[in-house]
């Protein structure tokens, strides 16, 4: 709940000046993890990882729902499962419930790839996160939890 001190007077400003660092640090984050995704594999960029590993996760979707799940477009996610398709990392299956619909999973190359691009990932936070300690990291965890729940609730993610 937002209060009338949140929004105004001393503690608006501290208030204020967190969030534009949180706004900006998030940003840098993302531009980092972008970049770090292309040089731990060409063919992989974060959206293409992020949607492998959602597949790997759901043992499998339709394209619809990768739309409604990630918020986009159906005609963007069409152009990323083309290009994963392309990669011979997803492959389409017609669903054994409704012979109409066609469900995407991984390839077997597609979960090699996954893993090895996963386990690197794991490494660099690892190296980045080694020098944090214990009760740092818990507290880092719940914040970065908290964040995406609320963020998730807000765009009516489930």
């Amino acid at each position: 709940m937002v209060t009338d001190r949140d929004r105004s007077g001393p503690a608006a400003g501290a208030r204020g000046d967190s969030i534009e660092i949180i706004q900006r640090e998030m940003t840098a984050f993302a531009r980092r993890a972008r970049a770090t995704a292309a040089r731990m594999h060409p063919e992989l960029s974060l959206v293409s990882f992020t949607l492998l590993g959602h597949l790997e996760h759901q043992g499998g979707c339709r394209a619809t729902d990768l739309a409604a799940h990630y918020t986009l477009d159906k005609s963007t996610i069409s152009r990323q499962v083309g290009a994963l398709e392309k990669a011979g990392l997803v492959e389409r299956r017609l669903d054994p419930a409704d012979h109409r619909v066609h469900v995407l999973h991984l390839t077997e190359r597609g979960h090699e790839v996954l893993a090895q691009v996963g386990a690197a990932r794991r490494v660099a936070f690892q190296e980045r996160l080694a020098d944090w300690s214990g009760p740092d990291l818990s507290q880092f965890a719940e914040y970065l939890l908290r964040y995406n729940e609320a963020a998730e609730r807000e765009a009516g993610v489930e």
